[in-house]
C-alpha cells in the first residue's frame, strides 16, 4: 500500500498546534528583527474590506513605554517581558481623504484606471463618509481583527510566541501613544517574544479545540 504523502499545509497546521497564548515570556530574550519584519509584513499584506486598509501598526520596544502600558492592561507581564508589543489601531472614521488617497495609490502602482473601479469609488464616497463615525470606526476595527490574525498566524510560523490581547484600556493607550491626534483608535495589542522555561501555567497543557464536525458545517 502508498503511504499518503504529507499535505504542503502540514508544517503551517503543526505551527498552529504548536503556538498558544502565552502567558509568560523570557525577557532576556528578544525577537530578532528580521522575524518581526516578516510578521508585520504578513499583516501588512492581510485581505481587507475594500482593500481600504483602514488600521495601523505602532510597534512599541521602548521598555518605557510598555512600562506605562502595562498597569492599563491589567499588569499583565506579557507587555513588558516580551520583546514587541504591536498594537493594531483602526481609523476612527472613514473621510473622503482616506477612501481617495488609497483608491489612487491603487491607479497608481497599477498604473492605469478601470471605469468599474472608479465607479467603486464613487460609491463608498456617497455612503461610508455619511455614516455615523462610531458605525465606520467599528467596521475598521474588524479589519485589524483580520490583520491581527495574519500576524498570529505569522509568528507561529517563524515560532515566535504571541498572545492576543483586548484587556486594556484603550482610552488610555490611545492617549499614551498619542492616536487620537493620528485619527486612530487602538483595537488590540499583540506582544511578541518566546515563551519562558518555568512560570507559565497554561505551556504544557493541551491544545483544546471543538471537533471539526462540530465546528465545520458542509452544506
Amino acid at each position: 500500500m502508498t503511504a499518503t504523502a504529507p499535505s504542503a499545509a502540514q508544517p503551517l497546521l503543526n505551527k498552529l498546534q504548536w503556538r498558544y497564548a502565552t502567558k509568560k515570556m523570557n525577557p532576556a530574550k528578544a525577537v530578532p528583527q528580521d522575524k518581526v519584519d516578516r510578521i508585520l509584513e504578513a499583516a501588512r499584506l492581510a485581505p481587507t474590506s475594500s482593500g481600504l486598509q483602514p488600521f495601523e501598526i505602532i510597534v512599541v520596544t521602548d521598555p518605557a513605554v510598555r512600562e506605562r502600558i502595562r498597569p492599563i492592561a491589567w499588569n499583565q507581564a506579557q507587555i513588558t517581558d516580551g520583546s514587541h508589543l504591536l498594537v493594531f489601531a483602526a481609523w476612527d472614521n472613514y473621510t473622503p481623504e482616506r477612501i481617495n488617497k488609497m483608491f489612487d495609490l491603487t491607479n497608481d502602482q497599477r498604473g492605469f484606471k478601470n471605469e468599474g473601479w472608479e465607479n467603486y469609488r464613487q460609491m463608498l464616497l456617497n455612503s461610508y463618509p455619511q455614516r455615523d463615525a462610531e458605525v465606520n470606526f467599528q467596521h475598521a476595527a474588524r479589519q485589524a481583527y483580520i490583520g491581527m490574525s495574519a500576524a498570529l498566524i505569522a509568528a507561529a510560523f517563524e515560532e515566535v510566541d504571541s498572545t492576543p490581547m483586548e484587556g486594556f484600556d484603550p482610552n488610555a493607550l490611545d492617549e499614551i501613544l498619542g492616536l487620537r491626534a493620528r485619527g486612530l483608535r487602538s483595537v488590540a495589542i499583540l506582544p511578541l517574544g518566546y515563551r519562558a522555561d518555568e512560570g507559565d501555567w497554561l505551556v504544557s497543557l493541551k491544545k483544546v479545540r471543538r471537533p471539526r464536525e462540530e465546528f465545520v458545517t458542509e452544506v
